[in-house]
């Protein structure tokens, strides 16, 4: 499940910190979390994929890890970026 270009480019664009970034781990959470929602729907159609289950459990992970990173260098945008994802945390 891959992110469409157009799509891709829109999420770059809204979590950027400067015109040419994009692999701040703002923006890498941020289209981590767009294949995580898109795997999400297709599970719910084909419950039984457990080869992509394995692989979104290693999307999570990443993006976890991406958060922690954040969180630990720069809380208020950690919390920023939790809250424009909708994510619990």
């Amino acid at each position: 499940m891959t992110v469409a270009k157009e799509k891709k480019k829109e999420i770059v664009d809204s979590y950027k910190y400067h015109e040419k970034d994009t692999g701040s781990s703002s923006v890498q959470a941020a289209l981590l979390t767009e294949r995580i929602n898109a795997l999400t729907e297709h599970f719910k159609k084909y419950k039984k994929d457990f080869q992509s289950r394995m692989g979104l459990l290693k999307l999570v992970s990443k993006r976890r890890r991406h958060l922690d990173y954040l969180k630990k260098h720069d809380k208020a945008e950690y919390e920023e970026l939790v809250k424009k994802l909708n994510l619990r945390k």
